[in-house]
């Protein structure tokens, strides 16, 4: 894996959180490819920054797609990973994503509620616009806040937080996600990435009670420079 501690995107760290910038093709935590995923890397870097001997405490709160990039927390301390799990359950994190899309939406701005169901087969999951059996619940909203040549970009509010929840509900009203062979976008990106990124997230410290609003910058590429 490409990545390593010394070149991190550190966003934001204190003595129980840090805040990574992930880039496109980073895994948040091991799977079956054995690349060393972010989890690993950051443990290297706080014991090499803070002279930690043995074993270091990092809690993974929440993932990104290995695709995608953007604001990934971690947990430097059990007590803020069992509060920001906390947090994630009762939905009192605000994760704000940009995506590139193909097609126009039909609408401005827009809710979307389906149902979705994953297949660990294929590791892809299909959109319902009914409630069926095993699918779940999903709720996303969004706006259009820029026409660009060929494509637009939307800001988008998650609700709720299902596999692959904005790739496939955007890729059922045809705007498949600039990249997203998976999901019906007809050619690869460059870097083997998609056009979505975790733009800003925002929540209560779960140990200070102070307010944090982070925005990680989009990656350096020529679409999403166009989109700054």
């Amino acid at each position: 894996m490409r990545s390593n501690k010394d070149n991190l995107l550190v966003l934001y760290e204190d003595n129980h959180l840090i805040i990574i910038n992930k880039r496109v093709g980073d895994i948040v935590q091991g799977d079956k490819t054995e690349d060393t995923p972010l989890s690993e890397i950051i443990k290297q870097y706080i014991a090499e920054k803070y002279n930690k001997p043995g074993n270091v405490f990092l809690g993974v709160v929440h993932r990104l797609d290995r695709p995608t990039s953007g604001v990934v927390i971690f947990a430097k301390t059990s007590k803020a990973l069992e509060r920001l799990n906390k947090m994630l359950r009762d939905k009192t994190i605000s994760k704000t994503y940009w995506a590139i899309v193909k097609n126009k939406p039909p609408e401005q701005s827009d809710t979307l509620i389906n149902y979705l169901k994953k297949n660990p087969k294929n590791n892809k999951s299909t959109v319902y616009n009914k409630e069926t059996d095993g699918a779940k619940k999903a709720v996303l909203h969004y706006k259009l806040i820029k026409e660009l040549d060929h494509y637009f970009l939307l800001e988008i509010d998650l609700e709720t937080g299902r596999h692959h929840q904005i790739r496939a509900q955007f890729s059922s009203i045809g705007c498949p996600i600039k990249g997203d062979l998976k999901y019906g976008f007809n050619r690869s990106n460059d870097d083997g990435g998609i056009c979505l990124h975790a733009h800003h997230i925002e929540f209560i410290h779960p140990v200070s009670k102070e307010k944090i609003s982070i925005v990680a910058d989009t990656p350096n590429s020529p679409i999403w420079n166009n989109c700054i």
